[in-house]
């Protein structure tokens, strides 16, 4: 090997270590920064959402004497007494859909934050938590029936998870606490392609919609007013270099995989064209 030669292999070698200098590698574990020999512990915040407009409140009330709780009760809806509207295009005859069961009806919130609830009237509900409209409904409530059981539950409570975890999904929570944590595992964590350190949350509030960057190779996380979730919040994994340049690297080789099909198939039309001529 001569001295040309050994020097073009040296810049070669300088180049490739610079390279890897430079890619941000993606850190794998998360809480990378608890230690691996002590135990510990973390002060567990509020993770009880706010109702906002336009929530769906599914409220129950009972008590020892059913009659005397009926008042405060929405009746039950039968989802399958509803037209159903497929039916009712070019003139076609509307046909009842068959129910399968009763349901509970919901309240929803309105714009001002309101909900009318039977006897009680004109409730203000917005800014409170479950815990704390099942609290208010019982006191009033307790005033006309002995013992009442009152349960509040948001029904529309849905989270989105998408981009580098390995089942992007809507999620339906059937449970006041439910964290950041929880979604990852319900849409079955993260991609080794995921990047774990700027995890994207976007939540709606008061008409705004606000972004927040979660970072889950730190304990922090687990100490964030954003660990848990609210209703309709968004969970976005982003790809980390490797994923973006593999991504470029594929789009680059099929482009040129096209233009070197393209440029086949007109070689191969223009041989035929010459032959067919060359023969006549």
């Amino acid at each position: 090997m001569n001295r040309s030669h050994i020097t073009l292999l040296s810049a070669l070698l300088c180049i490739l270590a610079l390279a890897s200098c430079s890619t941000k590698k993606t850190v794998l574990p998360y809480f990378a920064d608890i230690p691996s020999v002590a135990d510990g512990s973390f002060e567990t915040g509020s993770y009880l959402s706010k109702i906002r407009p336009d929530d769906q409140l599914l409220i129950t009330v009972n008590s020892l004497d059913p009659a005397a709780t009926s008042a405060y009760s929405l009746p039950y809806y039968n989802p399958g007494s509803d037209v159903n509207i497929l039916n009712t295009a070019a003139n076609a005859t509307p046909l009842p859909v068959v129910a399968t069961s009763m349901q509970l009806q919901t309240y929803i919130v309105n714009t001002e934050g309101d909900i009318y609830f039977p006897v009680l009237g004109k409730i203000h509900v917005a800014g409170m938590t479950t815990e704390e409209l099942q609290k208010y409904l019982t006191e009033r409530i307790s005033a006309d029936v002995e013992d009442p059981v009152v349960n509040v539950r948001i029904a529309n409570f849905e989270v989105v998870v998408g981009g580098e975890v390995k089942s992007p999904k809507k999620i339906r929570v059937n449970r006041n606490r439910y964290s950041v944590l929880d979604a990852l595992g319900d849409a079955g964590d993260l991609t080794e392609y995921g990047e774990r350190s700027n995890i994207l949350l976007v939540r709606e509030i008061d008409g705004r919609r606000e972004y927040h960057r979660l970072n889950l190779n730190s304990s922090d996380l687990l100490t964030s007013p954003y660990f848990y979730l609210q209703q309709n919040d968004y969970i976005y994994v982003e790809p980390n270099a490797v994923r973006q340049a593999n991504s470029k690297y594929n789009q680059h080789n099929s482009f040129k995989l096209q233009v070197i099909s393209t440029i086949v198939s007109a070689s191969s039309v223009l041989a035929s064209l010459i032959i067919a001529l060359a023969i006549k």
